[in-house]
């Protein structure tokens, strides 16, 4: 496993990061134990956010009650504050929760705009003041929106940028790897596996091991998923014929309209469930289970007889698919299979 630079920041980690959104779903102590195995198994670098509900405290737990040396971890979180008063909020929860007097790198979460000095909004200002004081180190934004990642970076008023990243992503998304090291900007890849469609995480790891300057975080809710990871700490997958050919059929299957999850869509106005309903053809293809054809998907997906057209889901999704279509042609597929027209 090669060690990689997030750009202007000097932060050296193995390529090989934890995202701490679905720690979020186990118990404290079965997290606890997860998040210090992955430590002890050579990963350095962990990611979570304040509006990932107990994420930072069982991080906290983990790590801020003397089982390591907090210089020897990397610790970056995230804020969904659009006030100075919020931001200042979240950031001293999750210093508490996280039991750290400082944050590697704290990052703007899911921006819609690319926050400057001298704005109006102050939301930079914060950022520096934060920095001034000491309670973080290097000021960072996530996004799921193309430009503004873009915008991100050729700003230079931002050490890292974390955006999705697999092997899934269209070409200018991996060319986003390449313009945040030509401006010295640290890549957060956050959903390397694509929100689970992606299930070789061989093939996930090969992929991002290409680019210098990407750090992936991968979702980590399962020990035996974990072990998977720490797995290619030791051995880790390289770009090969096969492996290249495995990815360019993956590609083929499923690039283009897909959803990718990201909950930006959501609320639906008249309650569907948007980012599951609108990926369950997908999901039954890809990650096969009867669970999804319970009485309560069943009901679920019948919602979507309800859409009213309305249009709010399209104007919010970064990737500006045609929601209402895409969810009538699940809804489709999905009734197929409850005929058994169609396997799972």
């Amino acid at each position: 496993m090669k060690n990689v630079v997030l750009g202007r920041t000097g932060i050296e980690v193995p390529q090989n990061g934890f995202g701490a959104l679905p720690i979020q779903r186990v118990p404290l102590e079965e997290a606890v134990k997860i998040l210090r195995k992955a430590y002890d198994g050579g990963i350095r670098f962990f990611d979570t956010a304040r509006a990932y509900s107990d994420s930072e405290v069982k991080l906290g737990e983990a790590f801020g009650t003397g089982y390591v040396d907090r210089k020897d971890i990397f610790i970056a979180s995230k804020t969904k504050a659009t006030t100075p008063d919020d931001f200042w909020k979240d950031l001293e929860t999750t210093l508490t929760n996280l039991k750290t007097d400082y944050l590697d790198i704290y990052q703007f979460h899911m921006m819609n705009t690319c926050y400057r000095p001298g704005d109006g909004s102050g939301m930079y200002e914060c950022m520096e003041e934060a920095r001034r004081q000491g309670k973080i180190r290097f000021i960072s934004g996530t996004a799921h929106k193309l430009g503004i990642a873009k915008e991100l970076i050729e700003s230079e008023l931002y050490d890292t940028v974390q955006y999705p990243m697999s092997y899934l992503a269209s070409e200018k998304e991996i060319e986003l790897i390449e313009l945040a090291n030509q401006h010295n900007v640290g890549f957060i890849g956050m959903k390397g596996l694509a929100g689970g469609l992606i299930t070789d995480s061989k093939a996930a790891m090969a992929f991002i091991s290409q680019f210098d300057g990407a750090v992936p975080i991968w979702g980590i809710q399962r020990e035996s998923e974990l072990d998977e990871w720490l797995s290619y700490m030791d051995e880790t997958p390289v770009m090969d014929d096969e492996i290249f050919d495995f990815i360019k059929a993956e590609r083929d299957e499923l690039m283009g309209e897909f959803c990718r999850g990201c909950g930006y869509c959501m609320p639906c106005t008249v309650g569907i469930e948007i980012n599951s309903c609108n990926r369950m053809s997908l999901m039954l293809r890809r990650a096969p289970s009867k669970a999804w054809l319970s009485e309560h998907w069943q009901k679920e997906m019948e919602k979507i007889e309800q859409c009213v057209n309305c249009g709010k889901c399209i104007s919010k999704c970064p990737y500006e698919l045609q929601i209402p279509k895409l969810l009538r042609k699940n809804l489709e597929d999905y009734r197929e299979v409850l005929k058994g027209n169609r396997k799972v």
